[in-house]
């Protein structure tokens, strides 16, 4: 395993800007990338995976993220059996507040016992440290302007949809 590669998972339901900000530094760190959309049991999903991925596909062009960035969708097995797939030996965690790290502190643990992945934990922007998916979504749906939250790719998709669709 290398520390060089390293792995930033997500539900990405929808991606927001917060997430946009923990990939690109994420990918300043590390010579490779991989982003992933992951199935999380504890949340229930507005957009499918697919989706999800081609949001986040388009959101890290136009963005202009620079490096190896690859970005895929795991919905099968633990997120450490992903990340020794492909010789991570890093997943990074985007932390908003101390309930972020409240909840991810555990799951890092028993990563790194299961498999010797360990985890970085990179502070959100303040700027995007109250934004998730989850608000986006509620906001979304009751048709307020979530723009200042998401990338142009989801703006633009939000745009084609109808709030009964959130």
């Amino acid at each position: 395993m290398s520390n060089r590669i390293a792995v930033v998972p997500g539900s990405f339901d929808p991606p927001t800007l917060g997430h946009l900000d923990i990939i690109r530094r994420a990918a300043g760190l590390y010579d490779e990338l991989h982003v992933l959309v992951v199935h999380n049991p504890d949340k229930e999903g507005m957009l499918p995976s697919a989706l999800r991925l081609r949001l986040l596909e388009q959101s890290i062009e136009e963005a202009g993220i620079k490096g190896k960035v690859i970005v895929g969708v795991w919905t099968v097995g633990l997120l450490v059996d992903y990340a020794q797939q492909v010789g991570a030996g890093v997943l990074i965690k985007g932390i908003r507040s101390q309930l972020d790290v409240s909840y991810e502190t555990p799951m890092a643990v028993v990563n790194n016992h299961l498999t010797g992945v360990e985890t970085v934990f990179l502070l959100a922007n303040p700027a995007n440290s109250v934004v998730s998916s989850s608000l986006v979504r509620q906001v979304a749906g009751l048709g307020g302007d979530v723009s200042p939250y998401v990338p142009p790719a989801v703006v633009r998709y939000l745009e084609q949809s109808t709030p009964s669709d959130f």
